[in-house]
């Protein structure tokens, strides 16, 4: 296999690993450093590739396990927590401020969840995998899959609900 071949396999699906790498490392660059690997693990088996239905979702079962690991290390110690907020310049600075706090509170409530249901809404609402996949990267059955994310959904609005509606809880 060629580099050109490889990038070409990989690089449509680079983005969702560093998105999953950072829903779970929370820093950008360890997310960063995780992508690196997960790429470079790839680079080195790349004879082996061809034995994978699905390369992306292998790759992403692979950011999810080397992630978890990285997090159970004592490396974990050190991780520098970094946040980065998109930015719009069009919305007035009250919109603005209560779109962050809200996207700041659904990341305080995700990080609460536990970790199945994190991964699912990860991989659901933000990369947009289907059931059937999710499935398989998380070695789950679909139902449970579908139970995960309802649960996680719930306990994501609940809480979002009781903060605007109460405050700072």
């Amino acid at each position: 296999m060629t580099q050109t071949e490889f990038l070409n396999i990989v690089m449509p699906f680079k983005d969702k690993v560093f998105r999953l790498a950072k829903r779970l490392l929370v820093s950008r660059e360890e997310a960063e450093d995780a992508t690196q690997e997960i790429i470079l693990k790839l680079w080195k088996n790349q004879e082996k590739m061809s034995d994978y239905k699905n390369i992306e979702a292998f790759s992403m079962t692979m950011t999810k396990n080397f992630c978890l690991d990285k997090l159970k290390s004592k490396q974990a110690q050190n991780l520098k927590i970094v946040h980065s907020n998109y930015e719009d310049h069009n919305v007035s600075l009250q919109k603005e401020v209560e779109v962050n706090d809200s996207l700041d509170w659904v990341s305080k409530i995700m990080a609460d969840l536990p970790e199945q249901q994190k991964m699912v809404v990860q991989l659901r609402d933000i990369e947009q995998y289907d059931y059937n996949e999710i499935a398989k990267m998380l070695d789950m059955n679909q139902t449970a899959v579908r139970v995960a994310l309802s649960r996680a959904r719930k306990t994501i609005r609940e809480k979002l609900t009781n903060t605007h509606n109460y405050g700072i809880k």
